[in-house]
């Protein structure tokens, strides 16, 4: 289908409609972006600053509580190969917790305000 009025570059006529610099500015000053922003700071920053946490508890534990790490738990198991393990557990249960707290938490209010951008665009 042929229109009249030129297309911007990389724009064809199915792609949807790109707000303006104002609306996008408008957006970030809006009440329901400062709540998209809230809900994802009040679950990364804790999160992010507990895992630093227990990283750096794991590195100094290694460091300068030897005997403590080498200790055995189980068969040739020794404390800092359980800590290890319990690091990847720990980043896999943190990815999880966000992808579940992302799709129920923040994607729907960042949908709201897509939808309105472009509806208003």
């Amino acid at each position: 289908m042929a229109t009249d009025a030129p297309q911007p570059p990389g724009r064809t006529d199915d792609s949807p409609v790109q707000p303006t610099t104002e609306a996008f500015i408008e957006a970030q000053n809006s009440a329901e972006f400062a709540e998209l922003r809230r809900s994802y700071r009040s679950f990364a920053f804790p999160l992010t600053l507990g895992f630093i946490a227990w990283y750096l508890l794991y590195v100094l534990l290694s460091s300068y509580a030897g005997d403590f790490m080498g200790t055995v738990v189980v068969a040739h198991f020794n404390v800092a190969f359980v800590f290890g393990l319990a690091q990847f557990a720990t980043t896999f249960l943190i990815a999880w917790l966000y992808s579940r707290h992302a799709s129920t938490k923040l994607d729907p209010k960042a949908e709201a305000i897509k939808s309105r951008m472009e509806a208003d665009a």
